[in-house]
Order: C-alpha cells, then structure tokens, then sequence
C-alpha cells in the first residue's frame, strides 16, 4: 500500500465527512437530524446545535482532513511492515 495515496483517501473522507455536517449545520439541517438520530436510539440528550459559523466549519474540514491524512499515512507504513 502506497502510504500517501491511503493518506489522501482517509484524509478525503474525515474532512468530506465534515464538510457534509458543515453543510447541513448551514442550511439548518443539523439539529433535525441529530434530534432524529437520538430519537431513534432513544436517548434524550438536551444537546442544541449553534448557528453557522464559516471559520468554525473551515478549520473543522480542514483539521479532520489532516488528521485523516496522518492516520492513513502512519496506517499504512505499519500495514506495510507488518505484512513484508
């Protein structure tokens, strides 16, 4: 496994992931959603979902998708040793 290519993949995942919830957290989506979810489960945790906020949400896609990147790379590079 090449550790860059497994590091991008991750990284676009994690940070599409989040660009997703940024979208929904915009549009005003997010607190149905999460009401649903916890609905669903049958938890009831009085958790209220702020307004947008555009450096919030860049820094959150931003962050994960780095994170994302260095979980892959490091991943891979140890699925490479161990599998010589």
């Amino acid at each position: 496994m090449t550790p860059h290519k497994i590091g991008l993949v991750f990284g676009a995942l994690l940070g599409g992931f989040h660009l997703v919830w940024s979208v929904l957290v915009f549009f005003g989506i997010a607190q149905m959603m999460y009401d649903y979810i916890l609905w669903a489960h049958m938890v009831h945790l009085p958790i209220v979902i702020g307004p947008f906020e555009a450096t919030a949400a860049g820094t959150l896609v931003v962050m994960t998708a780095v994170m994302g990147y260095v979980a892959g790379y490091i991943g891979a590079m140890v699925w490479n040793r161990v599998h010589r």
